[in-house]
């Protein structure tokens, strides 16, 4: 499973880079709405990482 939060960790990096050094002239809304859902993903990787993540998710979606 570490396989797919280090991809969502780096799909998130590449996510606010790419918010951060667009060149175009686009819409700021849709800058800062990339650097956010990146931001998003780098911080839902990182809770996956920490350790009893797996028992917090459970709870929330009641897996038993």
């Amino acid at each position: 499973m570490g396989v797919w939060y280090f991809l969502i960790l780096f799909v998130g990096l590449f996510f606010v880079f790419k918010g951060l050094f667009m060149k175009k002239q686009s819409l700021f809304i849709k800058k800062i709405s990339i650097v956010f859902v990146g931001l998003l993903c780098i911080s839902f990787s990182i809770f996956m990482f920490s350790t009893g993540s797996a028992e917090i998710i459970s709870d929330l979606l009641n897996l038993e």
